[in-house]
């Protein structure tokens, strides 16, 4: 375990401190809206912003964090899946499956065009966020060891 290692990790917490801060923030706008098959244009911004912070959120977690514990725990991450696996045997996820389907629905945010699917992509958005919190928690907690 390398202090450069912790510092790298320690720094991509706070970015995900900050990142789930926003996205807590319109994750509680939008669950106030709720899901309809049209909305206003201040109602579809709330939820494009709901869905890019989702996105954010789940690469830093994914990307960043499970990386640098892999890194302060001197395990080659590899691949996003070896990543995955090395939090399912951390006890951070429950499986891998369950990784796999935030990261998909990160994919179709980032890849959907069709605007008439925008109503189905929002409630997909807006039913997997608190899952990403639940997540977000435990990885938090499980870091702690390293972070003080």
């Amino acid at each position: 375990m390398s202090d450069a290692a912790i510092r790298t990790l320690m720094a991509n917490l706070e970015n995900l401190a900050a990142s789930l801060n926003w996205l807590r923030r319109s994750f509680t706008s939008c669950d106030k809206i709720g899901i309809k098959t049209t909305y206003t244009e201040d109602e579809f911004d709330q939820f494009e912003n709901l869905s890019s912070r989702y996105a954010r959120t789940t690469d830093l977690l994914i990307n960043k964090i499970l990386r640098s514990i892999d890194a302060v725990e001197l395990v080659d991450s590899g691949s996003v899946i070896d990543a995955a696996n090395h939090a399912e045997k951390r006890g951070i996820i429950d499986s891998v499956s369950q990784l796999r389907e935030l990261k998909d629905l990160r994919n179709e945010i980032a890849h959907e065009y069709e605007t008439e699917d925008l109503s189905k992509l929002f409630a997909l958005v807006l039913d997997a966020t608190p899952r990403l919190f639940v997540l977000a928690d435990r990885t938090v907690k499980y870091c702690g060891k390293y972070t003080g």
